[in-house]
């Protein structure tokens, strides 16, 4: 064989220069590979040892921080190695209940008053619009619904305008709004629907067990009127039940109805409502019953088109786990909601639900004994299929840093 020959056949292997990996696991690399150079494994598997630092591959040390493929003996291709430190979080499962706080109060709606001249909307004349969110009155930071009843009284009755500032797209806005009063009951009012919390069920996806944060969901909460995403002030989660099944049909998603638990405990805050999900802090450990001990996760570029199984709650409050199929997986070097496509393959569960419901988003998807991801979407004409959001970037909105020995070696 001439040395040639191996130069030829390097321009094949599609292997990237540089590779992440957690130390103690085994990890694989695919190589796209001509026919012709059949003879050359399309599969090379390596495992980091204890150190973290030396990495062997087929039995021979490629030396600190990288890994050498070689054809009959001749290097091929020599590819960097990052190893990360062994990280493990606890799978979740359970169906929970989410009560968010908004940032100040969002404007759901117009609403037209019976005056002398005929109805108006003060709100819908000052420009406030259906998704704002009403943050300060006259100087005074606003947090409830009721603390804008008594401005609006005191500025009816004076004449004098609300001085309002809104939260637009990041942007605060300014507007004087003069309330009318209402013919019918003779009260002011100021011609907007407006509320400060919403409340829903989902599924928890994982946490630390160190540090007790949390993820759940898997993608935004959005209001269900303005269709915006709740920009959110605080909120908690508590225990929820599943109460029925609403199965699921070609055109129309099904959902989990549910209850919130009769003692309500609040077993977290939520902070954060991302693309992404949403996080924040356990206050206490919780258990799934099924998978209780820490698994180690999987970066996008290591999930596998094929068997996995979700963790979710469709009867009561037990967590069971079911078949799925990943159909395919991006390996994303950014941040994305749609990294994996999965279709439920467990008839048991296609028996009960017709495949993802509304209440599933945030169950964790387990493959070959690591996290991957967790359920996010589902596609509204094949209830049996839908979205999936890798690990990696929930983790990275939970403020857990994975790649933190990495960038310490970088600096």
């Amino acid at each position: 064989m001439s040395v040639g020959f191996v130069d030829q056949i390097k321009e094949y292997i599609t292997i990237p220069k540089t590779i992440t990996v957690f130390e103690n696991q085994t990890s694989t690399i695919n190589n796209a590979i001509p026919a012709s150079a059949a003879n050359l494994e399309s599969t090379e598997a390596f495992t980091v040892q204890k150190d973290g630092q030396t990495v062997d591959i087929k039995g021979k040390n490629a030396g600190e921080g990288e890994v050498v493929f070689d054809l009959a003996g001749f290097p091929v291709k020599k590819v960097n190695v990052n190893v990360l430190p062994d990280f493990k979080i606890i799978p979740g499962g359970q169906s929970i209940g989410v009560k968010l706080n908004t940032l100040g109060v969002l404007v759901v709606g117009h609403h037209q008053i019976a005056t002398k001249e005929g109805k108006k909307s003060p709100g819908e004349i000052a420009g406030v619009e259906v998704g704002d969110i009403i943050t300060n009155i006259n100087g005074t930071k606003i947090e409830k619904m009721s603390d804008v009843a008594p401005f609006i009284q005191e500025a009816g009755k004076s004449g004098a305008p609300l001085d309002i500032v809104l939260s637009r797209d990041e942007q605060a806005i300014k507007t004087k709004l003069f309330p009318l009063k209402d013919e019918n009951d003779h009260s002011f009012r100021i011609g907007l629907y407006i509320r400060d919390s919403a409340a829903g069920i989902g599924t928890m996806t994982f946490y630390d067990p160190k540090s007790k944060k949390y993820g759940a969901l898997g993608h935004v909460i959005s209001d269900m009127d303005t269709k915006k995403p709740i920009v959110v002030e605080d909120g908690q989660i508590v225990r929820s039940t599943v109460t029925s099944i609403e199965k699921g049909s070609n055109g129309s998603p099904g959902e989990k109805l549910a209850r919130f638990s009769g003692d309500r405990e609040v077993i977290g805050d939520i902070t954060r409502n991302s693309p992404f999900g949403i996080f924040g802090t356990l206050n206490q450990d919780i258990q799934n019953g099924i998978m209780d001990k820490a698994l180690p996760i999987a970066l996008s570029s290591e999930v596998k088109e094929g068997p996995a199984k979700i963790l979710t709650v469709v009867d009561n409050d037990k967590v069971e786990q079911f078949d799925v199929e990943v159909v395919s997986s991006v390996p994303q070097k950014f941040p994305a909601t749609k990294g994996m496509v999965i279709k439920i393959t467990d008839k048991k569960l296609l028996e009960k639900t017709g495949g993802i419901v509304q209440g599933m988003s945030g169950s964790p998807i387990i493959q070959n004994g690591k996290v991957i991801g967790a359920v996010t979407h589902v596609f509204v004409n094949d209830p049996t299929s839908g979205y999936g959001v890798h690990i990696e970037w929930m983790l990275s909105e939970a403020g857990i840093d994975i790649y933190k020995k990495e960038k310490q070696k970088a600096s």
